[in-house]
């Protein structure tokens, strides 16, 4: 008995030795393994690793960034919409929120948590999994390094290894601090949003620095599965995950019990929603102008590497001269006259005519074919027909396609329209729009401070700020009294007989204009009073007296560089120019005489920093001083009794403003210059196609098509004190003594106490 229970004792030593010995092999074999797979990583054996250089400058498209000048992001080019922050930039509450859900060992470790790979092997063996094993560290190695696409299992362990050793690298050469921050600029966080940067903008329209709790947590539980938990796709599962990492901070003590009862019950807030790219956000016109600016700067810049900056890829920082505040009030006032007051009397106006908004010369049968031809022309030019032609479709087709009623989302005033109708119908219903564009550059600097293209980009992409050159109307006449002011003959209360004047043209005929009014025919006029109620006739007797030639010349003094055609009706404005030009030229007589080129961007920094280039005013001497405060005196008429006078009687302007209105031939374009002491703003608005128009001048003239968004926008701009723009300005008198009475009723005492000595003389001899 005894004998037997000793071999069995025995046998049973012998198999609990060989356990011992079967589990240590393995483990030392394991061990072994694990060991010489760590050497091959190391030793590069299973493919290349992170090098030190790309370890301190971990490579990533980052989206360069449109900054405004008061320091608020308008937008950014890229390809993936990434920016990056510091660690001080960022949310407190999110770090803890982050840290709580991924890696509250974060701050112990040295990029591998042993305990938490324990707990990935016991769910393995025990199928219980409890949670997964890769710290923030890691995460990031894989973010900064992505893994290939189709490994199969040894690649993907051998790639897992590799992120282990990165990791480790990337905690040897990194502060924490500088890691979490490196983790939340490379993740993902949907909707386009790469990085924290780019997420805080789109899910709440907030810099990172001012997250909330609720926010950080949210934003926090998506970075696992950005598409799953998206409080927009998926607002149930986003509310469960948000709450699950509120909770994990309670566990971990970064909330108490009350902040995470009070703060579950919170709703998602992600109501200021919105995706960051062209089509939203401000100044859209103003960025796709900038955006082609860029390229061409970029295709002759070079970073250290010998390659050319890629303006979608570098990060680069673009300093811009708009101001956000005075960008908003612009697009605002634009909406506001355009949306609640021009277009709706526009409608109005053509209501019940048939060929409307075009109007053409000839029967019913030759205005139907004019029109006929614009709409098919506008079919020519749509990205529908272009594409279809691309993809090979006949002609006939696509007209045909033209006429068959589908979905679309339409553009209207009152916000986008969900409608069903056919895309020539929708070509119609567009060509029924006004447009503006607006241009407001600060008097002595030349900083652009405001850019308003047109309507709305998403559905009208032609900037008419730098891009349209329409047909100036009278807004041209202030070139041509800078020639009589300039020469000393004249001033602004010099007496003209106000009848028809002919002027010779080369052609050996005479060109005679009319005037839109009868006021005082026959009577002596001021230069003031002329230019004041836009009189053609004594435009006519000035370009006899100085010639087109001249005032062209002045006109390029003043930075215009568009062809304008020698003949005497320029003086009635026939030529065809950008806004831009307008307002960098008119802005000369606020700035003494000086023209500056208008400046949209101050510096352009690189993704560290550092300045690649500044950007300062071009100056150039147009003309005295003297001769431009005589032009601000002139202009000032303009709105004292002149055809801007409602901004008197009507929106209650009292201050010092200089400014001139402008209208076109059939009432095709609406022109308003304003010009204070610190602000130059011109408007525009008229319709794509010049036989779009109204039918009146009453309602087509400039004082009412554009002169009301200037009135509006001003008001706005006035009411905010942090823009240093105040009615109390005043124009600055030049150094110079200035021997001209600008009040034309003491001037005409002056003359006639003169002309009575002379008489008194005559007599005397």
């Amino acid at each position: 008995m005894n004998t037997e229970n000793m071999g069995s004792n025995t046998q049973k030593k012998k198999k609990f030795f060989n356990y011992i010995t079967k589990f240590w092999l393995l483990y030392l074999i394991g061990l072994g393994l694990v060991v010489l797979l760590f050497y091959g990583v190391v030793s590069e054996f299973f493919g290349p690793l992170p090098t030190f250089k790309q370890l301190e400058n971990p490579q990533t498209n980052l989206a360069s960034e449109v900054i405004s000048s008061d320091g608020v992001l308008l937008g950014t080019y890229y390809i993936e919409n990434r920016s990056n922050v510091t660690y001080r930039q960022i949310s407190p509450n999110l770090i803890n929120a982050l840290i709580a859900i991924e890696d509250v060992r974060f701050e112990e470790h040295s990029g591998i948590d042993e305990r938490a790979l324990l707990r990935v092997i016991y769910g393995l063996i025990t199928g219980k999994h409890k949670g997964g094993g890769s710290t923030i560290t890691q995460q990031l190695a894989k973010n900064l390094f992505p893994r290939g696409q189709h490994l199969n299992k040894l690649q993907l362990v051998i790639r897992k290894f590799q992120e282990w050793v990165t990791a480790i690298k990337l905690e040897r050469y990194y502060s924490k601090e500088e890691i979490i921050a490196m983790y939340l600029n490379t993740v993902f966080f949907g909707h386009n949003s790469y990085g924290i940067k780019s997420a805080a903008k789109t899910f709440f329209n907030k810099t990172p620095d001012s997250l909330n709790l609720q926010e950080s947590a949210l934003m926090a539980g998506v970075v696992n599965l950005p598409t799953h938990y998206s409080p927009i796709l998926h607002p149930e599962n986003a509310l469960k995950r948000r709450n699950l990492v509120l909770h994990q901070m309670f566990k971990y003590g970064f909330i108490n019990r009350e902040t995470l009862d009070s703060v579950q019950r919170l709703p998602l807030g992600v109501e200021n929603f919105g995706v960051l790219n062209h089509n939203a956000g401000l100044a859209r016109y103003f960025r796709e102008y900038l955006r082609k600016q860029m390229k061409i700067w970029c295709k002759s810049h070079f970073k250290s590497n010998g390659k050319a900056y890629d303006l979608y890829k570098d990060g680069l920082r673009i300093y811009t001269t708009i101001d956000s505040r005075m960008q908003r009030y612009a697009e605002e006032a634009v909406a506001e006259h355009l949306g609640n007051d021009l277009q709706p009397t526009f409608y109005k106006h053509w209501q019940g005519h048939p060929d409307a908004p075009f109007v053409f010369k000839g029967d019913s049968i030759q205005v139907r074919h004019q029109v006929q031809n614009i709409l098919e022309q506008a079919m020519h030019r749509s990205q529908r027909f272009k594409k279809m032609k691309r993809a090979g479709i006949p002609v006939d087709s696509i007209k045909m396609s033209f006429e068959q009623p589908v979905h679309m989302k339409v553009f209207s005033w009152h916000g986008t329209v969900d409608t069903v109708m056919t895309p020539m119908d929708s070509i119609r219903y567009y060509k029924f729009f006004l447009q503006a564009g607006l241009m407001s550059m600060e008097s002595t600097t030349g900083f652009v401070r405001a850019y308003v293209g047109g309507n709305d980009y998403r559905f009208f992409k032609y900037d008419h700020v730098t891009q349209a050159k329409r047909q100036v109307g009278s807004t041209f006449k202030p070139f041509l009294y800078t020639l009589a002011m300039q020469e000393g003959e004249y001033s602004p209360c010099y007496k003209v007989p106000n009848i028809s004047y002919s002027v010779p043209q080369p052609n050996g005929k005479y060109w005679t204009p009319h005037n839109a009014d009868t006021k005082r025919i026959g009577e002596e006029v001021t230069l003031k009073w002329a230019l004041a109620n836009s009189n053609n006739w004594i435009s006519a007797w000035l370009i006899r007296r100085f010639s087109p030639q001249s005032v062209i010349q002045m006109a390029r003094k003043m930075g215009v560089t568009s062809p304008i055609p020698a003949v005497p009706s320029i003086a009635l404005g026939v030529a065809d120019l950008s806004l831009y030009e307008m307002v960098g030229a008119m802005n000369t007589f606020a700035d003494k005489g000086v023209y500056i080129k208008p400046v949209f961007v101050t510096k352009i920094e690189d993704k560290n920093g550092n300045v690649l280039e500044r950007f300062v005013p071009k100056k150039t001497e147009a003309m005295s001083e003297v001769t431009a405060y005589k032009m601000i005196k002139l202009l000032e008429g303009v709105v004292e009794s002149g055809t801007g006078i409602r901004l008197r009687y009507k929106y209650g302007y009292r201050n010092p403003i200089a400014g001139k209105t402008g209208t076109t031939q059939n009432q095709s374009d609406g022109w308003f210059m304003g010009i204070t002491p610190k602000l130059t703003t011109g408007i525009w608005v008229g319709a794509e196609d010049r036989s779009v128009h109204f039918r009146t001048i009453k309602l087509g003239q400039g004082a009412n098509m554009a002169l009301p968004i200037w009135a509006i926008y001003m008001k706005k701009v006035y009411a905010d004190p942090s823009l240093g723009i105040s009615k109390s300005d005043d124009f600055t008198k030049p150094l110079k003594n200035i021997d001209v009475e600008f009040d034309c009723g003491k001037y005409d005492k002056k003359h006639k106490a003169a002309t009575d000595i002379d008489e008194n003389r005559k007599d005397h001899f």
